[in-house]
């Protein structure tokens, strides 16, 4: 009897899980993603036409980062991303011939000109701002016109900028302020498509709030003990707001972030 593997099976953004929430195991395939993690586990595209089974059910990934610990997001994250990878790169971007996935590596090979794509992460920095002792700056995404929540400064890092860079650029071009005392806390890979969220906080330096409207609807000062809607548990952004708010780690290797 062959031996089964746990598998994360995709479709776009949703994985297919039981009603615990858990994941399938199956027989592996040639075409499979092994993820290398010591255990035998595989990552695969549910294609649009290929029946659910019974007992199982598509959830979006965002939803199981409420229930699942660190460990088995981070797996997650990391077999939607490959698979996504994948997708992306069946041509060369040489030359345009097809590709094969190398036997060992994590790449896309060119059968021309022998080209390798490997998989790319695009770092982000989210940043939480205070002001004093008792205030914290939260911004409403203009694009979310179903909620009124409120998260964090957040944005790509561009082409030969430094991190600290990044966080001063995207503050002040997204809220018109500018901030000091900036300082790492932690990252969480964040698999929508393919990024690394960088997180730091900061302190109010100076400026008034001036809103980049196409990004941001809305940016104020909060009180600790008086804050709106905020991102769900198990994002960094919640992890950030709760370690500012209540002291609470931002990233703790033993258990989900709090």
């Amino acid at each position: 009897m062959s031996k089964l593997s746990l598998a994360y099976i995709f479709q776009q953004q949703q994985l297919l899980v039981d009603e615990n929430l858990q994941l399938p195991q199956v027989e592996a395939l040639a075409s499979d993603i092994q993820l290398g993690t010591g255990d035998q586990v595989i990552a695969r595209d549910l294609l649009p036409d290929e029946p659910i089974p019974p007992g199982l059910q598509l959830v979006p990934i965002r939803q199981l980062l409420q229930y699942w610990n660190v460990r088995q997001f981070e797996q997650a994250s990391r077999a939607v991303q490959l698979l996504e990878w994948r997708r992306n790169h069946r041509f060369c971007s040489h030359c345009g011939t097809p590709t094969e996935a190398h036997a060992v590596e994590y790449a896309m090979v060119c059968l021309a000109c022998h080209y390798r794509q490997y998989p790319r992460v695009q770092p982000c920095v989210i940043t939480v701002i205070t002001r004093g002792k008792d205030e914290i700056l939260l911004a409403k995404n203009a694009r979310n016109k179903t909620s009124q929540m409120y998260g964090l400064i957040a944005g790509f890092v561009e082409v030969g900028e430094t991190l600290e860079e990044a966080v001063r650029r995207e503050t002040e071009e997204e809220v018109g302020i500018k901030v000091k005392n900036i300082q790492y806390l932690a990252s969480q890979p964040w698999p929508f498509p393919s990024n690394l969220m960088i997180a730091f906080k900061a302190e109010y330096a100076s400026g008034e709030i001036k809103l980049q409207e196409e990004e941001i609807s809305d940016a104020q000062f909060f009180k600790l003990d008086a804050l709106p809607e905020i991102p769900f548990k198990g994002s960094i952004a919640h992890s950030m707001i709760m370690h500012i708010t209540q002291g609470t780690p931002v990233a703790d290797d033993t258990q989900a972030w709090l």
